[in-house]
């Protein structure tokens, strides 16, 4: 108890030297060039204090759970020795991570206002909610498939350089075919899956992964995964667009 406790402190501390530059850039501008004072500042006070908090217990959280977690499964699913269970686990994975992703779900919704208010579709609960879901699913999708694709690159050995290279040429040529309401859209969709839901369990597996298979190095196949998740949604949305 004493030992994660001390973590939990260090972990703290770590958070407020991250958070620190912001505070300072924030201030800076604030009081300095805008010669303004800071509004509501207890309010402001206190919800910078629950960030630190709640980021210190975010990363402790991973630390004790799901990083452990995501490295045993991998390494559980190569030890029983059934590649299509591990693909499987693989795609839900992706998929059910991006599903509950907050920001994604985030920027769908806003993204279905924006196109409501636009003219795109209709003003209407019942459209808005359906594009939101649409294009929640479709991301969703692509980071199934990301994964499950990354994860052949880690048994196979191939260099990710090669996917990641031909993954944007890909986007670039669909940037003159697409849509330009959903260029944006399938840009931004790109970013938000990497993000707090999604990127510790995605990272976990490949690590996990690249250390449970022989000749496989984890600082070189480990990784990439990532990347390839933020990649493959921009191709879907805008496919997504240009079919629908």
């Amino acid at each position: 108890m004493k030992t994660l406790l001390l973590q939990f402190l260090r972990s703290i501390r770590q958070s407020f030297q991250d958070l620190l530059p912001i505070i300072l850039v924030i201030g800076f501008f604030q009081l300095v060039v805008l010669k303004q004072g800071v509004p509501n500042f207890g309010g402001i006070l206190a919800g910078g204090l629950m960030v630190v908090l709640g980021l210190s217990l975010f990363v402790q959280g991973l630390q004790m759970a799901l990083f452990p977690l995501g490295e045993d499964m991998a390494y559980s699913f190569v030890k029983k020795g059934n590649l299509y269970l591990l693909l499987i686990f693989a795609f839900t994975l992706g998929f059910g991570t991006t599903v509950a992703e907050p920001a994604l779900i985030a920027i769908a919704d806003e993204a279905a206002t924006i196109a409501a208010g636009g003219g795109v579709i209709e003003n209407e609960a019942q459209a808005r909610e359906s594009y939101a879901t649409g294009l929640r699913l479709v991301v969703a999708f692509a980071v199934g498939f990301a994964l499950l694709v990354g994860v052949i690159r880690i048994l196979k050995g191939w260099p990710v350089q090669y996917l990641i290279i031909g993954g944007y040429l890909g986007v670039v040529v669909m940037t003159a075919f697409a849509p330009q309401e959903i260029i944006g859209i399938a840009y931004d969709s790109g970013g938000v899956t990497t993000s707090t839901v999604t990127v510790p369990l995605v990272a976990a597996l490949g690590i996990g992964l690249a250390k449970s298979i022989r000749g496989r190095e984890p600082l070189i196949d480990g990784f990439g995964l990532i990347a390839f998740a933020s990649l493959t949604p921009m191709i879907f949305v805008m496919a997504y667009g240009m079919l629908f």
